[in-house]
């Protein structure tokens, strides 16, 4: 009976920690996820390309994307 009014009691701070373990994995996995910056990568090729852009906004943006690959790739072996 005391354990039963204890699940009852708790219930609602339960529930919030679960929803909030599940907003901290879906936003690891979207910060982890490579294959996005990836794609941004190949739409500033293309950009390039069609002289969307110039080379120097290429080369910066470039940088930029290098850089959060390579942050993604320190998380990753650090976890």
């Amino acid at each position: 009976m005391i354990f039963l009014l204890d699940d009852l009691l708790l219930a609602p701070i339960k529930g919030v920690v679960w929803v909030a373990d599940k907003i901290d994995e879906m936003v690891e996995t979207e910060l982890t996820d490579d294959s996005r910056v990836r794609e941004e990568l190949l739409e500033l090729q293309m950009r390039l390309e069609l002289d969307e852009i110039t080379e120097d906004e290429y080369q910066q943006g470039e940088t930029e994307l290098m850089g959060r690959l390579e942050e993604i790739r320190k998380y990753k072996e650090g976890t």
